[in-house]
């Protein structure tokens, strides 16, 4: 299957890999969207599937924020859960009999990290950077992030993480648990590639036994999830919602350029109040 911002590597019968490429900055898009759970399907119907990978063309962004000036495109049908395709795919991940790993390098962002934080296992680079921006947006996160991240770091970094919608640098994010384990830049392909090649190696029964004992007090409801997302579509009509989406289409959101660089520090910025 040809795929728009993503393209999946069969390496073996027992491991792929998915490489995300959306130039020039990686943005989430509503086709990625609505490919993801196709993607599942078939990861679904692969039996000798074990491990799947997935990781980024660009070594500046491994998965952006979502596209904000196509909110209005975001695919309303659901997915085979009777869910929105947001959360299908969170869902379907967190079921599927099949390990799945983030290998990241460079910005991880908003929805980005959502689907990042919906797989099994993260690893970063030393140079990745993790932040979840929707709330200095004037949005909340919708896709999984308000779920996920108190289960990984705890209520009060979680509420950090949320509400000062700054980056992250990839040190403190290994300290609070947003990822696995942070590593030099230069160890991290022989890091996740040795432990995808071990996982593949193994029967996929046990991988997917362990898996759904311990998915039983760490994976956030599906309902839980669409009560996020709900209020992240609706939140797109608040009026400092639209006062803050065009003020950062204006300084260069969704744009290659410093301002999606430094994501972080530009939404820390007081607004023009002319604006």
């Amino acid at each position: 299957m040809q795929w728009t911002h993503f393209s999946v590597i069969t390496e073996s019968d027992h491991l792929w890999r998915v490489v995300f490429d959306n130039p020039p900055i990686n943005l989430v898009t509503p086709e990625m969207i609505a490919e993801l759970p196709q993607l599942i399907d078939e990861m679904e119907s692969a039996d000798e599937l074990r491990v799947v990978v997935f990781e980024s063309a660009d070594p500046d962004y491994f998965l952006n924020h979502y596209d904000t000036s196509r909110v209005a495109e975001t695919p309303k049908n659901l997915g085979s859960t009777g869910f929105p395709l947001v959360i299908d795919t969170s869902v379907r991940l967190a079921r599927l009999p099949v390990a799945s790993i983030a290998k990241i390098r460079g910005r991880v962002r908003g929805i980005g990290n959502e689907i990042a934080l919906a797989l099994d296992m993260r690893f970063a680079s030393e140079r990745a950077i993790f932040c979840q921006p929707e709330a200095a947006s004037g949005n909340v996160p919708g896709g999984g992030g308000l779920e996920h991240l108190p289960l990984l770091m705890g209520r009060g970094r979680a509420l950090e993480v949320a509400l000062s919608s700054d980056d992250y640098p990839a040190d403190i994010a290994d300290r609070y648990g947003w990822v696995n384990r942070t590593v030099d830049d230069t160890e991290l392909d022989d890091l996740v590639d040795t432990l995808a090649a071990r996982i593949a190696s193994y029967d996929k029964e046990s991988i997917a036994a362990v898996k759904q004992q311990i998915n039983r007090h760490t994976v956030p409801s599906p309902d839980d999830l669409l009560s996020s997302l709900q209020i992240y579509l609706s939140s797109f009509d608040w009026p400092g919602s639209k006062r803050r989406l065009a003020a950062a289409l204006a300084a260069g959101r969704n744009q290659p350029g410093d301002y999606e660089m430094r994501l972080g520090h530009h939404l820390g910025r007081p607004l023009d109040p002319d604006v």
